[in-house]
């Protein structure tokens, strides 16, 4: 505006500036707008591993999440509260938990994983922004110390008939014994740990091999992370520093000694990639300082290739994730950035430290 406005021009445009103090926080995005968007970034992993392993994992994904869905209602309606449906949280976890298990795991199993991943893992911390530990790995936890035969057998992907009829322990009765799967395949993991053989990373890359249903294409997984991170809804460092700290460590390790997986296998094998990038990535169960998150990284990171390496089982992400939750408080306690103009110790105003 010029000087030589008139007097009542500058008052009437004075009059329409809305002048606020400092802190200017941007508006954030709703948590429904979030969530559903995650979902998208699901879609591709999960077409894939229909398009791998046929109805066998359209059905177990599908009943998953419906259990999931139909447990947060249930939910809402015991404790008094409105339907949280609509915020996609449920829907969420019964996919994740849907693309962690076996693309054979029976349809019933993963109903109980559903149910236990929003009543245990969630409603019973208080619901969404409450619960401490990420819903869908409680209910994959619980799966692996009730199921554990269940949970490790893998079927190979792409069999001719895949869409034409469901492998053959999708539709097993509960508590029945299931039948043998004509075709089965180990996990890359697997056949490293137990036999020392090398996958290609190409055929990691595009999902060509055996494993979890969320497991087939480390690209469409990737892919999905870079959407969500470039529309600022998921923090980009835990996924970088989970994966980082994993290449560096395994990277000099095989370097130290050959017999020791490389880096790039360990980065695009097992269920690291789905879980640093939409599991560890959980907003509710990560850090909030940037020192926590990286601090978190290197932990969950670290404990991956600890696992892998030198414990009984072949993956450890799961574990890895799940402990890294459980730090999380601490971590966010311990990195809190000091106060501008205020001493270490900041006293209440009632005086007491």
């Amino acid at each position: 505006m010029s000087a030589d406005t008139p007097k009542s021009g500058r008052s009437q445009y004075l009059s329409s500036m809305e002048l606020r103090t400092s802190p200017h926080v941007g508006k954030g995005l709703p948590v429904p707008v979030i969530m559903r968007h995650v979902v998208y970034a699901l879609l591709p992993t999960t077409a894939m591993s229909v398009f791998a392993f046929g109805w066998s994992a359209l059905l177990l994904t599908g009943v998953t999440t419906l259990a999931a869905l139909l447990t947060e209602r249930i939910a809402c309606r015991v404790a008094g509260h409105r339907s949280t449906l609509g915020d996609w949280s449920a829907a969420i976890t019964g996919l994740l938990l849907g693309l962690t298990l076996p693309p054979g795991f029976p349809l019933w199993m993963g109903a109980a994983g559903g149910v236990v991943a929003i009543a245990l893992g969630k409603s019973l911390f208080g619901g969404l922004g409450f619960n401490v530990f990420n819903p869908a790995l409680v209910g994959r936890a619980f799966l692996q110390a009730a199921f554990p035969v269940a949970i490790t057998t893998w079927d190979a992907p792409f069999a001719p008939s895949r869409f034409s009829e469901t492998l053959s322990s999708t539709l097993a009765w509960p508590f029945l014994q299931s039948p043998v799967h004509a075709a089965t395949g180990a996990t890359p993991l697997a056949a490293f740990k137990f036999g020392g053989q090398l996958t290609p990373d190409l055929e990691l890359l595009l999902g060509t091999v055996a494993g979890s249903a969320g497991e087939t294409s480390a690209l469409l997984i990737a892919l999905g992370g870079l959407y969500l991170a470039a529309r600022r809804m998921l923090d980009w460092r835990i996924p970088v520093g989970i994966l980082g700290t994993v290449a560096l460590l395994s990277g000099v390790m095989h370097g130290l000694n050959p017999a020791y997986p490389p880096a790039g296998f360990m980065v695009l094998s097992g269920g690291l990639m789905l879980g640093a990038v939409f599991m560890a990535t959980d907003m509710v169960t990560s850090p909030v300082t940037p020192l926590g998150v990286w601090l978190f990284t290197v932990l969950v990171g670290g404990l991956t290739v600890v696992i892998r390496v030198w414990g009984g089982l072949p993956e450890g992400v799961m574990y890895a994730i799940l402990l890294g939750n459980a730090s999380t408080p601490l971590l966010n306690l311990f990195t809190q950035p000091r106060v501008y103009g205020t001493g270490r110790d900041v006293k209440k105003p009632g005086g007491t430290p």
